[in-house]
């Protein structure tokens, strides 16, 4: 019993580190919409890896891959924005509660991806509202600007999850469902 546990804690770690890797390299493409916002497909690998693997894993996929993207980009971190990531993560980790661990049954239908869908617009208002309100008090950023920040990055980070994140985790459903068909031979 105390391997099985220790083998999903090193396998969680491994997760989050590749998570944090995609995500925050990933991070560096992108099409500049607004003063240090990006159109970021990377966002498709956050909410993948939160949703298939949880909130937990979510959070610091998001936290320290956010952090890795502003460290390379060049920019300085910003921790507001790179706890909103994670909030973000939080949140599409509770897709499979919502969704009653579908992904787990080998199950991503139509029903699931609009779930996922609303579930990566109010991740993205909710963690990003945070980080904009954070940036505002902490760091005395003209509210203007971080409500349009905040905005943008709601609706542009919900188009890539919803084309290139549901692509995403449908092709991981369609790949575990498929390796959990085949049968170990006696």
């Amino acid at each position: 019993m105390e391997k099985k546990n220790s083998v999903n804690y090193v396998k969680m770690v491994v997760v989050i580190a590749i998570g944090a890797a995609l995500y925050g390299l990933g991070g560096l493409i992108g099409v500049p919409i607004f003063a240090n916002t990006t159109l970021k497909p990377a966002m498709a690998i956050l909410a993948m890896f939160s949703a298939i693997w949880g909130p937990v894993v979510g959070f610091l996929v998001g936290f320290i891959g956010h952090i890795l993207t502003d460290t390379f980009s060049g920019w300085g971190v910003w921790v507001t924005w790179a706890l909103g990531s994670g909030i973000v993560g939080i949140i599409m980790g509770l897709f499979q509660a919502a969704t009653k661990h579908d992904i787990e049954k080998g199950v991503f239908n139509g029903k699931d991806i609009g779930i996922f869908i609303i579930m990566s617009f109010a991740a993205n208002f909710i963690g990003y509202m945070i980080s904009a309100i954070l940036d505002f008090l902490l760091y005395a950023e003209p509210m203007d600007k971080v409500i349009v920040q905040q905005l943008l990055t709601s609706v542009t980070n919900t188009i890539m999850i919803g084309t290139i994140g549901v692509l995403l985790v449908y092709l991981y459903v369609k790949k575990t469902s498929a390796n959990s068909n085949l049968k170990e031979e006696d």
